[in-house]
């Protein structure tokens, strides 16, 4: 059983789970469709999220910069310099934390959805799970069970191999490059250690194909609202760039820009050209 102050959310996981399936007639597809909504529903959150990052990404040099100059000579004139930047810019450190926080309740409530109400998931189908191939299936020694679930309920190794496969895309393309050069190692040494941690604790405890499938789903939602951000808000950096963070790059004008400054320049070099032309003539 979930403790108490989540078994409302998970209550109201259940219901729009139950409602979606009456629609669709499939628990698997009700599921990815449920992490749809939600990824809807947070997207004004996600969004102001990024927007904040960028900004302390921004605002990285001139905070190196303060705690060059007080940061071990005086603390405090520090701190008061630092929070007048953020002011100036509209800038709040924390903003980039509390949206996650709002939604990982929901996140974990799933697992409790689906191992409270197992028993509805035991005869459903998604895909490849619970094919007719599937029901024959020999139990692999070291699974301990078969490769391919034969129901949602049943564990699937091909589906939890490719969750951890999305998070490793998601932790390397499409989470925000550091301005440090060491947070930036830990990053990419993250990307690496979290799918594989995730990825023992569902080879360990045999997570329910259900569950998993809404995790992965999810996280293909999230990176795609990610790689969307990552263009609108994050130029001139590649949507799949994550060596350089926005501080690193030179902020260049756009093409459009470029070519009406150079047509400008070039107009500007004519006249000045035929300027002296024109005063020959006066001359003479």
């Amino acid at each position: 059983m979930a403790t108490s102050w989540l078994d409302p959310i998970v209550g109201a996981v259940t219901f729009v789970v139950d409602h979606i399936n009456l629609v669709v007639h499939n628990r698997g597809w009700s599921l990815v469709l449920f992490a749809l909504g939600l990824k809807l529903i947070f997207w004004p959150l996600n969004t102001k999220q990024f927007v904040s990052m960028v900004k302390m990404q921004q605002l990285a040099p001139q905070l190196k910069k303060l705690q060059e100059k007080y940061g071990k000579s005086d603390p405090q004139r520090y701190q008061q310099e630092t929070m007048e930047l953020y002011r100036k810019n509209g800038a709040n450190p924390l903003a980039g934390c509390w949206p996650m926080l709002v939604q990982y309740p929901f996140i974990i409530s799933v697992y409790y959805a689906v191992i409270q109400h197992k028993d509805l998931y035991a005869n459903e189908k998604w895909l490849w799970i619970g094919a007719q191939f599937t029901q024959h299936l020999p139990v692999l020694p070291v699974w301990k069970a078969p490769l391919l679930a034969s129901s949602l309920a049943l564990p699937d190794l091909i589906l939890l191999i490719a969750y951890m496969i999305s998070m490793y895309l998601f932790s390397r393309y499409a989470t925000m490059p550091s301005t440090d050069p060491q947070q930036a190692q830990t990053q990419k040494m993250m990307a690496i250690l979290s799918p594989l941690m995730l990825g023992y604790f569902g080879f360990q405890w045999k997570w329910p194909s259900a569950m998993v499938l809404y995790w992965f789903s999810y996280n293909v939602f999230t990176m795609a609202q990610q790689f969307y951000l990552l263009r609108r808000f994050h130029q001139p950096l590649s949507a799949i760039d994550d060596f350089h963070a926005i501080t690193d790059i030179p902020q260049t004008a756009p093409a459009s820009k470029a070519v009406a400054s150079n047509g400008a320049s070039a107009g500007a070099g004519g006249a000045a050209k035929s300027s002296p032309k024109k005063k020959k003539g006066a001359k003479r």
